[in-house]
């Protein structure tokens, strides 16, 4: 039998590592060819603007999944925690939409406090995650005695639906959090401190930097954009809904991230990436659902597509 060659080898690790990378855009171009072939009324701008703001709740989530994903972490939690966030808006309306929309986002961030301290003193991140992601929904449905609520509010209205120079307020919401998330990667000491922790938390302690308060903080945003997200699907809905808002999309924002880039090992974030992996998992919704599939084939598509882009990942780092 014959040998692989070293030139083999390295040739089939390049083409991994190039998938590994930018498979994300090559899938993209392929579904995006397929729908404007094959799906009527797939090019007009009123779909394409659909599509943007439904996609846009996920890219935010997906965002702080892969500050998560970049420390070694997982955050299982974010659609429990959109949940909790859209069951608390009705009940503090009362007081104005600003209001309401601080106790949400500090909930949030309660939530992310608490995975994030768990997962700081030892507990492992899926596990710590796993108990909010149960815990999280109980709990939104408690707040919203298990009822959907009607809310009329023109503030989170416009929120969740408004636009500015004809560009959907959520989609620019979503583009200012990754341009914030790689301004800090790319220029800010925490940054650089996330990327230590998730790519040798060993070194990373032996050389004194702050793991647990990194990996508190990131928890933290996460959670924080979870609620951000449940503020905007609330506002687009008109409507509090604890038993489907954010439900799975713990799905969609992992593998919106590894898709784009991201190693589930940590140490590296791709924003652009993942911003693209988002939109690779609502056109796989949007092409299902065109084409009278049920919708739980893009639940299962995505399910391989994660298998896929960890083997890659797997081979890649030969593991």
């Amino acid at each position: 039998m014959t040998e692989p060659t070293v030139a083999g080898r390295t040739g089939a690790a390049g083409r991994v590592t190039w998938l590994s990378d930018y498979g994300v855009y090559l899938a993209l171009g392929v579904l995006l060819s397929f729908n404007l072939v094959f799906t009527p009324n797939f090019a007009t701008v009123a779909n394409l603007r659909l599509q943007l703001v439904q996609v846009a709740p996920v890219a935010i989530v997906a965002l702080g999944m892969a500050l998560v994903i970049g420390t070694g972490g997982i955050d299982l939690s974010v659609g429990s925690t959109m949940a909790i966030a859209a069951a608390l808006l009705p009940l503090y309306l009362g007081y104005g939409p600003w209001p309401a929309i601080a106790v949400a986002v500090l909930a949030g961030a309660a939530v992310g406090l608490v995975n994030g301290g768990l997962v700081a003193y030892g507990i492992q991140p899926i596990v710590a995650t796993l108990g909010l992601l149960v815990a999280g929904r109980g709990m939104a449905l408690v707040l919203a005695d298990g009822r959907l609520v009607e809310i009329f509010d023109p503030t989170l209205a416009a929120i969740g639906g408004g636009q500015v120079l004809e560009v959907p307020l959520p989609v620019l919401m979503a583009l200012a959090v990754a341009a914030a998330a790689a301004f800090v990667l790319r220029c800010a000491a925490f940054g650089r401190r996330l990327l230590a922790v998730g790519g040798n938390r060993p070194a990373a302690l032996l050389a004194g930097l702050p793991v647990r308060r990194t990996l508190v903080t990131v928890y933290v945003i996460s959670g924080v954009l979870a609620a951000m997200a449940g503020v905007l699907t609330t506002g687009r809905q008109s409507a509090s809904d604890p038993s489907f808002t954010g439900l799975l999309i713990e799905l969609s924002a992992i593998t919106a991230v590894v898709v784009g880039g991201t190693p589930l090992a940590g140490g590296r974030v791709r924003i652009l990436g993942t911003l693209m992996g988002a939109l690779l998992m609502q056109l796989i919704i949007a092409t299902v659902i065109q084409h009278d599939l049920h919708d739980s084939t893009a639940r299962m598509i995505q399910a391989a597509i994660i298998v896929a882009a960890v083997y890659a990942q797997r081979n890649r780092s030969g593991t």
